[in-house]
C-alpha cells in the first residue's frame, strides 16, 4: 500500500477535509495566477483537444472531472460541457456522475431523510453540477450513486437505476456504458478518487470475496421530479473496506491490456478508457488471478 493511502486510510475525516481545502485554496491561487497571465483556455480549445483524443460522433462517454486541474476556462464549466456535447454530436451521449455525498456512504446513508432528485446538489465538483442542471439533463434516482445524461436514449442510461440494491449492478448507468461500448474520462482525476467503475465488477461477481458492503441494508425514501415520494432499500460500502482501496494500483494492468491511456485535456492529466474492456479485463483477472482494487497484484 502506497503511503498516501495508508495515511487516508488512518486519518480521521476532519484532518483529510482540512488537507483538501488547503489543496482547494492553492489550486484557486494557480488559477488566478493563469489567467493574470492570459494562459485561458477556450471552448474551441477544449474542442479540438478532445477530438485529438479520439472522442468522436456518437460516443457514450462518461466523464468524472475536476475543473481546477485543467486550468482557467474562459467561461467555467459551461466551456466543457458544451464541448463534450459539440464533439458527441446529436446522436452521442454525455453521463456524469453527481452524488450528493463526498464522504463515506455510510455516513451519508444514515442522515439521509429523502434523496430529492431534481434538487439534491452534486459533491463531484463544478462541472457536475452545472451539468445536472441543464434542462435536457436527465438524472438517475439511486440515492447514493445518482448519474445524469444528455443524449437521444437517454432514459436507456437512467432508467431502472431506483430500486436496485446495490447501485452498480446490470441496470446501473456505469454496466450500460459498457454495456454500449463506451468510454469513460478522467479529467484531472484518477481512479483513487474517481473509480466508480470499478464497483460494477463487485456487483458482477455474485460471491465477490471481500464483503464491501456494510451488512445493514438501508430503507430510503426518493422524491422523483414529478414530486412522488418512493421507497427502497439500498446497500452501502462498508467504509473499513473503502480505507482499504488501491485503485491506482490497477492502472499499471489496464494500460498492459490497452483499457487506459493517458491523454491531456487543458492542463490536466487525462485518463480516457474503453469501458467495456475495463470490464471484461476486471472480470477475466479476479478469475484468474484475484485482482480488485483491494489486492490490485493478485491473490
Amino acid at each position: 500500500m502506497k503511503i498516501r493511502d495508508l495515511i487516508r486510510s488512518l486519518a480521521p475525516s476532519f484532518l483529510l477535509n482540512a488537507y483538501r481545502q488547503k489543496q482547494k485554496d492553492k489550486q484557486r491561487q494557480l488559477l488566478q495566477n493563469q489567467k493574470s497571465k492570459g494562459e485561458i483556455w477556450t471552448k474551441g480549445d477544449l474542442v479540438a483537444q478532445l477530438k485529438s483524443i479520439g472522442i468522436i460522433e456518437g460516443d457514450v462517454l462518461l466523464v468524472h472531472s475536476s475543473l481546477s486541474k485543467i486550468g482557467f476556462i474562459e467561461n467555467g464549466p459551461k466551456d466543457l460541457v458544451e464541448a463534450l456535447l459539440e464533439v458527441v454530436g446529436s446522436e452521442g451521449h454525455i453521463l456524469m456522475p453527481n452524488s450528493p455525498n463526498a464522504s463515506f456512504q455510510l455516513e451519508y446513508i444514515q442522515h439521509l431523510s429523502v434523496f430529492d432528485v431534481q434538487n439534491e446538489a452534486s459533491k463531484l465538483g463544478a462541472i457536475t453540477e452545472y451539468f445536472r442542471k441543464l434542462p435536457n439533463a436527465i438524472r438517475s434516482e439511486h440515492p447514493t450513486e445518482p448519474v445524469s445524461c444528455i443524449g437521444p436514449d437517454a432514459n436507456f442510461f437512467v432508467d431502472n437505476h431506483f430500486g436496485n440494491i446495490t447501485p452498480y449492478n446490470e441496470n446501473s448507468p456505469f454496466y450500460k456504458v459498457s454495456q454500449m461500448k463506451g468510454k469513460i474520462l478522467y479529467v484531472g482525476v484518477t481512479l483513487d478518487n474517481a473509480g466508480t467503475n470499478l464497483h460494477t465488477l463487485e456487483d458482477a461477481i455474485s460471491d465477490f470475496k471481500f464483503p464491501v458492503y456494510h451488512e445493514q441494508i438501508f430503507d430510503v425514501k426518493v422524491k422523483s421530479i414529478d414530486g412522488t415520494v418512493k421507497s427502497m432499500q439500498t446497500k452501502v460500502h462498508n467504509p473499513i473496506w473503502s480505507k482499504k482501496r488501491q485503485c491506482d494500483g490497477l492502472l499499471p494492468l489496464f494500460v498492459e491490456k490497452n483499457v487506459a491511456r493517458k491523454v491531456k485535456i487543458g492542463h490536466a492529466e487525462t485518463w480516457l478508457f474503453d469501458a467495456e474492456k475495463m470490464l471484461e479485463v476486471m472480470i477475466e483477472s479476479y478469475q484468474s488471478n484475484g485482482v480488485t482494487m483491494y489486492t490490485p497484484k493478485g491473490s
